[in-house]
């Protein structure tokens, strides 16, 4: 919600703290405890997968819980959208420790999939109160993520182990896929399926009597898709980043070479762009940019 002065943004109190916190002070979980909490982090990661959200980032200190104990994902700063399930996505992103093989491998990876691997890195730290990939050189860590070379500790279960296996197998093709994990024996002991519907006692009524009561006019909101820049389009809309200077147009050249029966015209332009200008303009601007010229 906005006013004429400044705009409002109504989040849900979350304050039982990170997942991690609770491993941190108290040690691992029990498995029962455990599988409560990775069936919700499998239920929230599917609902995200379905709307074509990735989160590329998942451990235990994205994982916050309510003062009912209920997790939450949070921090999708490295997220990312894509309409097409099976997209391979190209940039290397997240904590390494919980990081796929795959995405590694930097010979791009399906989110969906290397999701699911996170997923099952902080199964094992929950159960087991440490790491199952941690190593003190990052080379070494990689090697051995790449290999999936972990032990399960004697307290695991059997049925625990075969599941942490199908999920952090190497093989991005051949690992389990979230259907199949909730169809494993495992994971639907005491497994509450996923409800989406807005709960009893919540009240938007009272939210806009608040800002009813406010002397300020709010702005109407817009269902608009908001304009998309890049940088010399974002710079060019600022007097004090004019470019105008920058373009030697004495230099600029168009030619037409094709003429169609409705007046179609191709045109080839060539800009040169004056570097050591443009470095000089844009770092007064305190932005960091690299100087190379483009033709």
């Amino acid at each position: 919600m906005a006013s004429k002065t400044k705009i409002y943004i109504v989040l849900e109190l979350v304050n039982g703290g990170e997942l991690f916190d609770k491993i941190a002070k108290n040690g691992r979980l029990k498995e029962e405890a455990a599988r409560s909490y990775f069936q919700q982090l499998i239920n929230a990661v599917d609902y995200c997968h379905s709307r074509g959200v990735y989160h590329r980032d998942l451990k235990p200190e994205n994982l916050l819980l309510d003062i009912n104990g209920v997790l939450k994902v949070s921090d999708f700063g490295l997220s990312t959208y894509s309409q097409q399930e099976n997209e391979l996505l190209r940039t290397a992103c997240g904590t390494p420790n919980y990081v796929a093989p795959e995405v590694l491998n930097d010979r791009g990876y399906v989110g969906s999939t290397s999701d699911i691997w996170s997923c099952g890195v902080i199964l094992f730290v929950l159960m087991a109160g440490y790491l199952p990939f941690d190593e003190p050189t990052t080379v070494a860590l990689y090697r051995k993520i790449g290999r999936a070379e972990f032990t399960c500790p004697p307290w695991f279960s059997p049925e625990a182990k075969k599941l942490l296996k199908a999920i952090l197998n190497p093989n991005p093709l051949t690992r389990i896929k979230i259907p199949e994990i909730l169809e494993d024996e495992w994971f639907k002991k005491g497994y509450k399926p996923a409800s989406f519907t807005e709960e009893d006692g919540v009240n938007v009524d009272d939210v806009a009597a608040a800002f009813n009561e406010s002397k300020e006019n709010l702005v109407t909101e817009t269902k608009e898709k908001p304009v998309s820049m890049n940088a010399f389009e974002l710079i060019s809309r600022s007097q004090s980043f004019n470019l105008e200077n920058l373009f030697e147009k004495q230099k600029m050249k168009l030619q037409g070479d094709k003429s169609g029966r409705k007046g179609h015209l191709s045109v080839a332009t060539e800009v040169l762009i004056n570097s050591y200008m443009l470095g000089n303009k844009l770092q007064s601007g305190n932005h960091e940019f690299m100087r190379s010229t483009h033709r």
